[in-house]
Formats: C-alpha cells, structure tokens, sequence
C-alpha cells in the first residue's frame, strides 16, 4: 500500500520518478521496487522520500507493510486514502487504555450515533488505526461531505457503500460527486 500511495503522490504532484530519485538520492531502479510494493523503503528513506514529495511522514508511514488485497486494488481504494491530512482534534476527553490487541490504534474516538448498533452504542468508544485497511464488510471511520460516520464497508459494482447494522439509518452510496475520505479501521 505505501508503494501505491507513493506513486500517486508522485503522479498528482507531476514529480517524474528520476526527479524524485535525485532529490531523494534513491536510485531509481530501487524507488521503482518500492512503488511496486516489492520492497519498502527504511524509516530513514521514506522520511526523505515524505519530505521531497512534501508531504508529512506520519500518513506515510501509516500504511507501511500493508498490502491491498484484489478488491481494494479494484475499486482504488488507495484514491480515497489522505496523505497530506491529520485529523484535527478540538477537544480531548483524556486517554483510555489500549488494549494489547489493538497495537495499531492511533486514536480513541466516540460514537456520534447508533448507526451501528447493537455492536457500536452513541457515546461509546472506538479505536482507529488511522490509513489502517478496511476490507469488504469491515468497519470504518469515514468522511462523507464533511461529516463523520462509522459504518461498515461495502464494495459492490465499482463503488462503495457505507452500511449501517441499525434500520433506521440509511446506507450511504459513494458517488463521484461525494467529498469521500477512508480515515481508519475500526476496532472494538
């Protein structure tokens, strides 16, 4: 995934691989392997590689050794991952144990609703692992037009559908005019 994230970075921004290759001083032959996803590059490397793409280094390095899987790949998944964002935080509540098996958490963060319930109540406290991957079927914090919603992910014919388990709310179909954004991976 960090390959596929670089190489579109580097594309959007009109960076040619040799021009990234001499201001990261990577070869090129090797920047090619990493975009490929053969091979990922050192912490000191992708730390270059952030910096001469102008982008911060945290995002990055968020989705190092983790592989899209075929559906993923298909629906462009990567297309919908930020890499030049954080989430903005305005208020705090205090920290909270993390359990064990969570060890890629990055963040608590509450429930606006009971979209997902009886699994997610409003209010409750969910750990995101911010660019974690989300497959078919797997929960997630997301950003429709500007608003937070946790559903499950759904992909079906070219798009994606934000399912939630409660009736009353709607699902929400992905369209190319929508504002989408995967923030993270849900854990509970």
């Amino acid at each position: 995934m960090l390959g596929n994230l670089i190489a579109r970075i580097r594309t959007e921004k009109g960076i040619l691989k040799t021009q990234l290759a001499k201001k990261t001083g990577i070869n090129t032959g090797h920047l090619t392997h990493i975009e490929k996803g053969s091979r990922n590059p050192s912490h000191k490397s992708l730390k270059t590689i952030a910096n001469s793409l102008g982008v911060p280094y945290q995002p990055l390095f968020s989705t190092y050794d983790k592989e899209l899987n075929k559906n993923q790949l298909e629906y462009n998944y990567i297309h919908y991952i930020s890499y030049n964002q954080v989430p903005a935080i305005s208020k705090i509540d205090g920290y909270m144990p993390c359990p064990a098996n969570f060890p890629n958490a990055s963040f608590a963060y509450k429930a606006p609703d009971n979209a997902m319930n009886p699994i997610i109540e409003e209010g409750s406290y969910v750990f995101v692992e911010v660019n974690g991957l989300i497959n078919h079927k797997e929960i997630g914090l997301f950003r429709v037009n500007g608003e937070f919603v946790i559903r499950k992910l759904i992909y079906k014919r070219n798009h994606f559908i934000l399912k939630a388990n409660d009736k009353k709310y709607e699902d929400i179909t992905i369209s190319d005019s929508d504002h989408f954004q995967i923030i993270g991976k849900i854990y509970i």
